[in-house]
């Protein structure tokens, strides 16, 4: 009998050869200047098509979305073109992708955004954390306040990036509302000390993200619209006062939209899967009304007892794609995974890009 893992699973629009996807993963190898990609991005997410569904790496919704170094953006013509270039070869080697997209807000660097502008945010609150640029790893710059009536362009950024998806040939997309970006910001207490609509209560904090959901699910189809959420990740310096009452909230207020999927940092980004007393992954996840994504430190054991179970029905894999472009394969005969290069995640050209090798050579 074949594994649930391995089996094909519709969600939305798509449907996917098995239930392993390539979680979104930052690689800075964008062009800096452009946000577009290149043929080593098309290699890149050619030779990892096997998996059910490729989430590529984050790509900013727009110039002021932006918050690391040669990241690709979802918003102009010349984007476009380049990634359609990535999507005809997922498509051409059998593979679905969608993109995820992101607005860093607070997580970024004046050097980075146009004219040296500050960073945008909810509040004028430094995150405290890192990010990368030019001059390696620096502190994130101080933002400035969104006044309410810029949120509207903000919503339309997200509607006009999930267009241009579309329009590059992407099966779909994952509105990035985690670790710490723009519309997590939003949602937690600890970035968020708005005293208008969009702030203090939860229905205020979660405004952004409705309104953002709404839209995007508008334009394009919720059938083609995932989410991305991380409620117990301190992910870039995020916190939250009551968590399990935030996403309580929020997963109720998603299941209105028929979205493609839910995918779910389980615990800390990357991290800890321990929760705090009151925080549970399954009371939240028992929420929502659709395909549930899992995410944080599968490996092949746990994937295969969480969708056998129907804890899940997707698990996201992250960094094991990137060494193991036949992730898929491997965890079909139980073989051994190559080791990443940390030294070549971040940054660089074709080296600890698209030259590991797989089971085949």
């Amino acid at each position: 009998m074949t594994e649930t893992l391995f089996t094909p699973v519709s969600f939305g629009a798509i449907t996917a050869a098995n239930r392993l996807a390539m979680a979104p993963l930052t690689r800075n190898r964008a062009d800096n200047d452009t946000g577009e990609v290149s043929e080593m991005h098309v290699d890149y997410y050619r030779q990892r098509a096997g998996a059910g569904l490729i989430i590529t790496e984050a790509a900013q919704i727009s110039a002021e979305a932006k918050g690391y170094l040669q990241t690709p953006g979802i918003h102009t013509e010349g984007q476009v073109a380049a990634w359609r270039k990535v999507t005809d070869a997922v498509h051409d080697a059998g593979g679905k992708i969608v993109i995820q997209l992101w607005h860093v807000g607070r997580i970024s660097h004046t050097s980075l955004l146009p004219d040296g502008q500050a960073p945008v945010a909810p509040s004028a609150i430094n995150a405290g954390v890192k990010t990368f640029t030019a001059n390696g790893f620096e502190e994130t710059s101080d933002p400035r306040a969104l006044d309410a009536d810029e949120l509207p362009r903000v919503v339309q950024d997200y509607v006009h990036a999930a267009e241009m998806a579309i329009k590059a040939g992407f099966d779909g997309v994952e509105v990035h509302a985690a670790n710490g970006y723009l519309i997590d910001q939003f949602l937690k207490t600890g970035s968020n000390t708005r005293t208008d609509a969009y702030g203090g209560s939860v229905e205020n904090r979660a405004r952004l993200l409705m309104e953002v959901m709404e839209a995007v699910t508008a334009a394009i189809g919720g059938a083609r619209t995932g989410i991305r959420l991380s409620p117990f990740s301190p992910a870039n310096g995020i916190s939250d006062a009551n968590p399990q009452e935030t996403f309580e909230h929020v997963i109720k207020g998603l299941n209105k939209f028929d979205l493609a999927y839910l995918h779910m940092v389980e615990g800390s980004t990357g991290g800890s899967r321990d929760l705090a007393e009151g925080e549970s992954i399954d009371g939240l996840r028992a929420l929502f009304d659709g395909i549930y994504m899992a995410n944080n430190g599968y490996d092949r054991d746990m994937a295969l007892q969480a969708t056998e179970s129907g804890h899940a029905e997707m698990i996201a894999i992250g960094r094991p794609f990137i060494a193991n472009p036949d992730l898929v394969e491997r965890y079909k005969q139980n073989a051994e995974l190559n080791e990443g290069d940390k030294s070549t995640y971040y940054g660089g050209g074709r080296k600890g890009l698209t030259d590991y090798p797989t089971l085949k050579g």
